[in-house]
């Protein structure tokens, strides 16, 4: 076994550690020590992805680290498979992660005990998420990252929160009955749990199980669409998401993705290169359920006036787009569907940690009252010739409108930044296909141009009824470095991948291509004497 597939395992073995860490030292979250560890932890967990990552990258386009656990013999043990594709999920959650944590300890982590062991156990179970190999351990990392969801959507208490988070707790515990149900189904006609053995066995089955075989694949589909927050199953994600704490909602930006990375994997592996009725159903429900998502959260970002409620309906936006690309079924696509996976969950986490410093700086009735005022104008308001000359604007209050700019611009869509990089990618990939132009390619390029004017309306409109307001009334506005340093951090990030496009794309355009050729997972997960 190399050095690399040791890394496999690292990015679920630093949070955990954290988390038993935290749980040895009491609830000690006043402690400045205590929450500096934290934060190293979590420096550290950004530090192993990152290798993982580089290794990745310097060991060739087909490279993965597999780690089997126990060194039982696959495909019966329980096995790591850390390729592009999870190492890129792993690197963004961990970037989240780190701003979140260092955000939250400005004072949030202080609102309630248990905060630190329940953010590492969530971050444990996200990367143990997208680093599995099998189903069984999909399953127990899911549970594991809902069980501390659970605690961190009722994080701060509070009678909305609690309502919120009370819909959102059922809701997954559904999508969990639903989960087992469907992993049943798969062993029962496979007689196997692993991933690229269920790839390797799907042509195989007989006749007879074929039908209970594509069941458990739908009952699995549902689970994985729930928790991705697809139309019509996205009822308890605005409400949850706008509600919880800032810092939890941040992480909570990812936490969707989870879903969406199960459907792109199964589907890439089991059944994207089938030729058959069940392959064109499959894909033609992701393109509708993928348009319909990106529709109702445009019309629901257009509708928002609170910004926290407006990042929570742009993850619907992003979720939906995300479902288009694993339905068109184009490596050019699923490239583009990367880059903006990346960059559209840096700037949404971005978004609901600003809107909790809009909150302290420009409170709810100075916000209200702007509303009012484009509305419906103050007609009785007089001014003279000094006061129509307005006060200097503060460096903070520049600071802020930027980073508002900036994510407005990366959530639209507009050139230059990486939004419009990953939808163009997208589009010309869709347009440039070989079986284009074709109705999913129209259906496709009309969702993400009309989203994209909906989100940059409702973000336009947003930023006017924020900014235009009144400063306090010393005129200084301040902010902690702990609170406005993660946000820069993240938005920056999305201005260097549009900087640095053309080797982030080549990237990703590898990793698209492994994705789309199952045999290589295959034949690197399995070893070569178990083949058929």
């Amino acid at each position: 076994m190399t050095d690399m597939n040791h890394l496999a395992i690292l990015p679920i073995l630093v949070p955990m550690i954290a988390a038993i860490a935290n749980l040895l030292l009491s609830d000690q979250r006043s402690d400045k020590r205590v929450v500096g560890l934290n934060i190293g932890f979590s420096a550290l967990l950004l530090l192993v992805s990152i290798l993982l990552l580089v290794a990745l990258a310097q060991s060739g386009q087909t490279a993965a680290a597999v780690y089997p656990l126990g060194n039982w013999p696959i495909p019966f043990g329980i096995v790591l498979v850390a390729d592009r594709l999870a190492a890129i999920m792993v690197l963004t959650t961990s970037v989240l992660a780190l701003a979140a944590l260092i955000y939250a300890s400005a004072r949030w982590h202080s609102r309630a005990p248990n905060f630190f062991p329940l953010f590492h156990a969530l971050t444990m179970g996200l990367n143990g998420a997208f680093l599995t190999g099998d189903l069984f351990n999909l399953f127990v990392f899911f549970e594991l990252l809902l069980a501390a969801s659970y605690g961190l959507a009722l994080f701060g208490g509070g009678r909305n929160r609690v309502r919120s988070a009370m819909h959102y707790i059922v809701i997954n515990l559904v999508a969990s009955f639903l989960f087992l149900i469907g992993v049943a189904l798969i062993y029962g006609t496979t007689g196997t749990l692993n991933m690229a053995d269920i790839a390797r066995a799907v042509p195989h089955i007989a006749a007879d199980d074929r039908g209970l075989f594509e069941a458990g694949a739908a009952v699995l589909g549902i689970a994985f669409l729930i928790k991705a927050g697809s139309w019509p199953l996205h009822f308890w994600l605005p409400n949850t998401y706008s509600a919880a704490a800032p810092p939890v909602a941040a992480l909570f930006a990812v936490m969707t993705k989870v879903g969406f990375y199960a459907i792109l994997r199964l589907w890439m592996l089991v059944f994207a290169n089938l030729s058959g009725p069940e392959a064109t159903f499959g894909q033609t429900t992701l393109l509708v359920l993928g348009v319909a998502t990106v529709a109702y959260g445009s019309i629901g970002a257009l509708s928002s006036k609170a910004l926290d409620r407006l990042a929570s309906y742009l993850i619907l936006v992003s979720a939906g787009t995300l479902l288009l690309a694993v339905g068109y079924n184009s490596p050019g696509v699923t490239t583009g569907a990367l880059y903006y996976f990346v960059v559209a969950t840096l700037a949404a986490g971005a978004l609901f940690l600003l809107k909790d410093i809009i909150d302290q700086i420009l409170p709810a009735e100075a916000q209200v009252l702007a509303v009012s005022m484009e509305l419906y104008g103050d007609e009785e308001e007089i001014l003279d010739e000094d006061q129509e000359v307005s006060r200097t604007i503060p460096a903070a209050a520049t600071l802020i409108s930027l980073c508002f700019a900036i994510a407005a611009l990366v959530m639209a869509g507009l050139p230059p930044l990486s939004g419009f990089i990953a939808k163009f990618a997208m589009i010309s990939s869709a347009l440039n296909a070989d079986n284009a132009p074709n109705v999913a390619t129209w259906w496709i390029t009309g969702a993400l141009i009309v989203s994209g004017l909906f989100v940059l309306v409702s973000m336009v409109r947003n930023g006017i009824n924020i900014f235009w307001t009144s400063l306090p009334e010393d005129g200084v506005l301040r902010l902690r470095p702990l609170e406005i340093g993660p946000i820069v951090v993240l938005l920056a990030l999305c201005v260097v991948l549009a900087i640095a496009a053309g080797p982030a794309m080549g990237f990703f355009a590898e990793t698209a291509a492994f994705i789309h050729d199952p045999q290589a997972y295959i034949q690197i997960v399995l070893p070569a004497e178990s083949a058929l």
